[in-house]
């Protein structure tokens, strides 16, 4: 059931109030980055964008270049690493066949490197990923 505010906006589940008061709490007490993700041209050729943002305790932000270095040597995909100021990235992903596989790689690899301290925003990425209501029936006769 919808439910409006006083104002006549629609009031956000308390789900996702809690989520954005979370994710505000990550980033300014904790190591944390913030990753969204844009596709900038669905026209070929595709480019897709990743917006990354560090949290305010980081001192050194070294680490989002070293992690991009090793992801070129394994890369596939057209890249460039762009730093806006000391604590926003971006980094643009061009055409490959691979493109949403790569992206999806350098993503992992943060978040291990920060065991599990990112928050990834989907924005206006149109990919799904694998199908995540596998069920028996669905593969096998």
């Amino acid at each position: 059931m919808v439910e409006f505010n006083s104002d006549g906006s629609i009031k956000l589940p308390n789900v996702l109030v809690q989520q954005k008061k979370d994710n505000e709490y990550k980033m300014k007490n904790g190591h944390c980055i913030t990753i969204k993700k844009e596709m900038v041209s669905n026209q070929s050729p595709k480019k897709c964008m990743l917006h990354i943002e560090l949290s305010e305790r980081f001192t050194d932000d070294s680490f989002v270049a070293n992690i991009y270095g090793q992801f070129m040597a394994n890369s596939e995909v057209p890249s460039k690493l762009t730093k806006k100021n000391e604590r926003e990235f971006e980094v643009e992903i061009g055409t490959c066949f691979r493109r949403c596989q790569d992206c999806n790689n350098l993503v992992r690899m943060y978040r291990e490197f920060l065991d599990g301290n990112i928050i990834e925003l989907k924005g206006s990425c149109t990919y799904e990923g694998f199908n995540r209501t596998f069920t028996y029936e669905d593969h096998f006769d």
